[in-house]
């Protein structure tokens, strides 16, 4: 029992949002998360009218295929721990209207970008200002009833799941935890010399979803499945037994005219890791109820 998703950007964007989620449906995916990110088209969805929320609700059921949950990488360009005042308020102000979005559409997921700042310089102010305003939106996110989720990325602030899981026990809330990037991880462990497996196993009980990407060391982006050096069916295994059950597959559009054919092509190769790792719908071995 498990869900694998669609990241919307390995769609080409020109198409409508019932395209995509069409053409998602039709390669095998389960779901397409909805992105929120630096782009001035993705960012002003946060502003939708009602009018609009509710024409995408209706797409979501005329198709048969949902957002299930929404990527929020804007914050890039709005980081909660800018030096900036004016940048720290409008980063708040992003995520809150993110949160308040995804409750319209009945998305329960948003994940996070793991970063305090991402074009300046990180120091101990920026991570303060980061914890303080993250504070503030997990406080809306609770009232909500909305879980945020933290990528692992690609910077030290973090790049691993037991960074992000620092800010999880910082903030000691239901709604927030982790969404780990299998392929970030895996860059990470050849980068510190340490087990991207033990790192992962440090989320245990905090792990909402995982992002499947492929890399390559120091490469975190646009790399093609089976083309990298992320073991997938290991991964999926060691989720799965921590309790992980939605999945995203991300991986980019870039403007192969055989895009369809490769959406398929990524669900089969992504499909393949589940059936060898296939658990009974019942199976709880992730529990260990010895210690109940």
């Amino acid at each position: 029992m498990y869900e694998l998703g669609l990241y919307e950007k390995a769609m080409p964007s020109s198409l409508s949002l019932r395209e995509k989620l069409t053409a998602a449906r039709s390669a095998g995916f389960d779901f397409v998360e909805l992105s929120v990110d630096e782009s001035e088209e993705k960012l002003t969805r946060v502003d939708w009218t009602r009018q609009e929320r509710r024409e995408v609700v209706n797409t979501m059921l005329d198709c048969g295929m949902k957002f299930g949950s929404i990527c929020l990488s804007g914050q890039r360009k709005l980081p909660m721990g800018s030096h900036d005042p004016v940048i720290r308020a409008q980063s708040v102000e992003l995520l809150r209207k993110t949160i308040r979005l995804a409750s319209d559409l009945g998305i329960r997921l948003i994940q996070l970008a793991g970063y305090d700042v991402y074009y300046e310089e990180g120091d101990r102010d920026t991570r303060r200002w980061f914890a303080e305003n993250l504070s503030q939106c997990v406080a809306t996110a609770a009232a909500e009833g909305v879980t945020l989720g933290f990528e692992t990325m690609e910077t030290p602030f973090m790049d691993t799941t037991a960074k992000a899981m620092y800010y999880v026990n910082l903030m000691n809330s239901p709604y927030l935890q982790v969404y780990p990037d299998i392929g970030n991880l895996t860059n990470a462990a050849v980068k510190y010399g340490h087990s991207w497996e033990l790192d992962l196993a440090s989320g245990a009980g905090s792990l909402v979803a995982m992002h499947l990407k492929e890399t390559v060391p120091g490469r975190y982006r646009e790399v093609p499945y089976g083309m990298g050096h992320v073991d997938f069916n290991k991964a999926v295994s060691l989720a799965l037994k921590l309790g992980v059950r939605r999945f995203t597959g991300e991986f980019w559009y870039c403007g192969e005219s055989d895009w369809e054919e490769l959406l398929a092509q990524s669900a089969k190769y992504l499909r393949i890791a589940f059936e060898a790792n296939a658990l009974d719908a019942n199976d709880l071995r992730f529990c260990d109820w010895t210690r109940v």
